[in-house]
């Protein structure tokens, strides 16, 4: 058995999308999950058409799009004036320009989209509370060594670990993740107790000086996700810490009433502190390759973190479909992926600084130059992102058709 299968460290939705991305292909997998139970922590997020593309190809694209909101406008709002800056429409026009739509949706939905998927499959097994510590390959086969000092054998080992990556540390030895010195404040409401006159069917953004705020529709417009952003130079790397609404309003106590109201709606706030890495060129080490946050860390500020794993687990499942060699395939993976994976790492960091935490001069020049933008214009600033997604290659003829005609 161990001849015939890939082993994938981590259960979230890189590494099950992977898992599923592979059965398309005729190859089987075992998924090891360090949890107990499988699952995702947090909240909302957000899919550009990219990320529809993937669920396409992984053959999860109706269920994907029956569990989504989709939204009229991205809104770039400046949080001490409370005046729209620009907005980025998301209908007709992006959809036919970028063959997808945009949506949000609440990450617990998703990754159970991609979890279904791998339990209803018999080319995938899943294993909990199986952690891997470290690997080891002989030249044919790669191991995962898990914690509890079982070893597991398959033809390749992908390391889809997060963060926090025991596989990466192995396989780079680049230590800690690098902490952005950014506290992010999470909470989710009922979408009655959000103010009536900010029910906006959009993903707003409401940027200040070293502060955003941000609010979409999750759950069938049952609940209002809340993600507020402060830069506090927080100096070591925090997850999910139960906070109370006084610490989180410390932040924000220089912005608008209008947009300083929807913190004061939330509950149970808890805060995490940004990190990320530095971009990496190589990610592959014989018969071990790295895989969305393992591979490429970035912070929220594009939106992109769970688009990138999927786009990997598609190329990657593209490349080892392929029928080469398996240490080939996966130096084919990880070079046509570094590069754009690098570029949404590090315009990440530069919109944290530049676009949404701004003040004084730069804040007004944000203003004045993204006013001027038309749709049009707004469109061909992020074709590099959502117009080529990595995928060219991948998708198939039949899914392409379904791309043009998707909602």
């Amino acid at each position: 058995m161990s001849m015939d299968r890939i082993v994938i460290a981590g259960g979230g939705i890189g590494g099950l999308a992977t898992a599923i991305g592979l059965a398309q292909q005729g190859i089987r997998s075992i998924v090891l999950e360090k949890a107990a139970e499988l699952g995702e922590i947090g909240a909302g997020i957000q899919l550009g058409p990219n990320a529809f593309h993937a669920f396409d190809y992984l053959g999860v694209g109706d269920a994907a799009r029956a569990m989504a909101i989709y939204i009229d406008n991205l809104r770039l709002m400046d949080a001490l004036s409370g005046v729209e800056i620009t907005r980025i429409p998301l209908d007709d026009a992006f959809r036919t320009r970028f063959r997808n739509p945009y949506a949000v949706v609440h990450r617990g939905d998703l990754h159970g989209v991609f979890l279904k998927a791998c339990i209803d499959h018999d080319l995938v097994e899943l294993r909990t509370s199986a952690g891997v510590a470290g690997y080891a390959q002989d030249g044919g086969t790669a191991t995962a060594l898990l914690e509890d000092g079982e070893q597991v054998t398959g033809l390749a080992l992908i390391g889809a670990d997060g963060l926090w990556s025991n596989v990466r540390q192995q396989l780079v030895g680049d230590g800690a993740p690098r902490v952005s010195g950014h506290t992010t404040y999470r909470s989710v409401i009922p979408v009655e107790q959000m103010p009536e006159d900010l029910r906006w069917n959009a993903a707003t953004l409401w940027a200040g000086p070293k502060c955003h705020i941000v609010h979409y529709p999750l759950s069938g417009w049952k609940l209002f996700n809340l993600v507020v952003t402060y830069h506090n130079d927080a100096p070591e790397p925090v997850a999910g810490l139960p906070v109370s609404r006084a610490e989180v309003e410390k932040g924000f106590e220089h912005v608008n009433p209008v947009a300083r109201q929807i913190i004061e709606r939330g509950r149970d706030w808890k805060l995490w502190v940004l990190c990320d890495r530095d971009p990496i060129m190589d990610w592959v080490d014989g018969r071990v390759a790295l895989l969305g946050d393992a591979a490429h860390p970035m912070l929220q500020y594009f939106a992109q973190g769970a688009c990138m794993a999927m786009e990997d687990a598609v190329c990657l499942s593209h490349e080892v479909g392929q029928g080469s060699d398996i240490g080939q395939a996966l130096v084919n993976y990880q070079n046509r992926r570094r590069l754009r994976t690098a570029r949404v790492q590090l315009q990440s960091r530069e919109i944290g600084e530049h676009v949404y935490h701004p003040a004084g001069a730069h804040a007004a020049l944000r203003n004045a130059v993204m006013s001027a933008r038309t749709p049009s214009d707004w469109y061909d600033q992020i074709d590099w992102l959502y117009g080529s997604t990595g995928l060219e290659g991948a998708v198939s003829g039949e899914t392409r058709n379904r791309e043009q005609i998707a909602n």
